[in-house]
């Protein structure tokens, strides 16, 4: 086939270069880890995306994971366009601060009340300093692979842009910031147990994603987040779930209701706030009136709330809601992936494939990816090279082997034909 020409992309990703390090806002836009330039994106509309060379993608990115309605949707637009006439800032409180609180305490039972940020990595930063806050404690457990934003005392074995580009922490990180974090094996209850009978009375909280999306992803093993709820519980500490990633994704109640765990704090981000800069976390009334200003625990900022991300978040939730698309998500994905199965096992490529919900990875590994130790044995080269081919077939995939693919309620059947078409000819390709 033909490779579709992407120079204005190449030339102004050259441009970007000069007034942007990296050229990329983010790492993990960059392509570095698969070869090339990335795309420059013009617009987006359903399911799909075009490139400022006019090419068409079929979009399993969903910038990110928020678009699980997929880009542009009607209802979420006009709740846009009509804030958008009142004004796009006032450092005041409006209704749809209230509104959109309220739709997330009725749709995440754990959650009582709920503070709106600017982003995910706020939303684990803030939780982090409420839950040692509460507490009196400092100690904070993770696990490797889990990302949760580029927090000083969190950015310790992470996964996401982290693992891709090799640095599981960061040069400017302070010895002291990471000294109270420990850092354990994802889905191992023996580990966790023993660190909690060792530390548990300094442990302020245990945090993790309860389905991993930062290095592929990765499912909790049986009985694992029950673990977590049953140790945190008996040594007097809180448990975090993470749920930027995975809120209203895998469930309209997040990973806690599909998985029927309650952890004491969620955070939130991406689909929250529809596509537009938001982060939130919550829980119980007792650990939330530690915030100032009811309590003594301080956080705050000029935009939180802002009037357009509450509705763009807002209108998301209503349009799940009332369509409750999750079912029909759900079998599209399995039948994407069961294709996907069928076409590496076919090429005859060493493989797994994960999947929760609308959320899933291809690995090019032999064993069930369960932790970040076996994560980090992926073929990237071959990763890689499937990346590129999938591209040049329209098909526009995480530029990671480690991050997680999302499928959104405007992909149509005939989308996934053509991804598992592109998928069988790149596989035989890769497997020469």
């Amino acid at each position: 086939m033909t490779t579709p020409s992407r120079d204005n992309s190449q030339s102004h990703f050259t441009r970007a270069r000069q007034s942007i390090p990296g050229g990329v806002n983010s790492p993990a836009r960059a392509f570095g880890a698969v070869g090339g330039a990335p795309l420059i994106i013009d617009r987006g509309d359903g399911a799909y995306l075009w490139d400022i060379d006019g090419n068409r993608l079929v979009d399993y990115v969903g910038s990110w994971g928020p678009h699980i309605l997929g880009h542009r949707h009607p209802e979420v637009v006009s709740a846009l366009e009509t804030t958008l006439a009142k004004g796009t800032s006032f450092g005041a409180p409006t209704t749809l601060e209230t509104e959109l609180a309220e739709a997330v305490i009725a749709a995440v039972p754990s959650v009582e009340k709920v503070r709106m940020v600017n982003s995910g990595t706020e939303a684990t930063m803030s939780a982090i300093r409420l839950a040692r806050g509460h507490t009196g404690r400092d100690k904070v457990i993770k696990f490797a692979g889990c990302y949760h934003g580029h927090v000083d005392s969190l950015l310790v074995q992470a996964g996401s842009g982290a693992l891709t580009h090799g640095v599981p922490s960061s040069p400017g990180v302070p010895a002291g910031c990471a000294a109270d974090t420990v850092a354990l094996p994802f889905n191992d209850v023996e580990e966790l147990t023993a660190t909690m009978e060792n530390i548990g009375s300094e442990v302020a909280c245990v945090i993790l994603e309860p389905v991993v999306g930062n290095m592929g992803v990765v499912a909790p093993v049986e009985g694992f987040l029950d673990a977590c709820r049953q140790l945190c519980t008996a040594h007097g500490c809180l448990l975090i779930f993470d749920e930027v990633m995975t809120g209203f994704r895998v469930a309209f109640g997040g990973a806690q209701s599909l998985y029927n765990v309650t952890p004491d704090m969620t955070t939130m981000g991406k689909i929250v706030g529809g596509g537009m800069p938001v982060g939130a976390y919550g829980g119980s009334a007792e650990i939330m009136n530690s915030i100032s200003p009811d309590g003594p625990v301080y956080q705050a900022g000029t935009l939180s709330g802002n009037p357009l991300a509450m509705a763009c978040g807002l209108a998301t939730l209503k349009v799940l809601r009332d369509t409750n698309p999750y079912d029909r998500l759900d079998a599209v994905t399995s039948r994407l992936v069961d294709g996907l199965d069928q076409a590496a096992t076919d090429a005859g490529l060493d493989h797994v494939v994960a999947r929760v919900g609308s959320m899933f990875t291809l690995f090019f590994n032999s064993e069930p990816v369960t932790s970040y130790d076996v994560s980090a044995r992926n073929d990237t080269e071959r990763f890689a090279a499937y990346h590129r081919g999938m591209l040049d077939h329209g098909i526009y995939l995480p530029c990671s082997q480690f991050e997680a693919n999302f499928v959104s309620a405007a992909h149509t059947d005939e989308d996934i034909d053509a991804t598992l078409a592109a998928a069988r000819a790149v596989l035989s390709d890769i497997a020469g």
